[in-house]
């Protein structure tokens, strides 16, 4: 499974991004999809998953939406409300079977 991620950026404290996956595979609805991000000096942590249900990190509740998109194999991470602690760089993440997949990452930059 090959992940590629795009739409990260520089954004202003308040703003807003919208992050994208696109992943080979045949299967792709089966697959559980999440994001986590890396910032750094940190570990990476987790951000919000789907699967048929939605999860989240608590400090992204309401302001973080993962979507996917079957027919075209995407998931979404719509970021609303960015604050400066949100910087950080952005993975996706696919879960096959036993198997984790990851994307190359994207930066997610958000200015005080």
């Amino acid at each position: 499974v090959q992940l590629v991620e795009s739409g990260g950026g520089l954004v202003q404290a308040g703003g807003s991004l919208r992050l994208s996956c696109a992943a080979s595979g045949r299967t792709f609805s089966s697959y559980t999809m999440a994001w986590f991000r890396q910032a750094p000096g940190k570990e990476r942590e987790f951000v919000a998953a789907i699967s048929w249900i939605t999860y989240y990190k608590d400090s992204v509740k309401g302001r973080f939406t993962i979507s996917r998109d079957n027919a075209k194999n995407t998931v979404y991470l719509q970021m609303n409300s960015l604050k400066p602690e949100d910087t950080a760089v952005y993975y996706c993440n696919a879960r096959v079977g036993w198997t984790n997949y990851w994307g190359q990452g994207t930066q997610v930059t958000v200015s005080s």
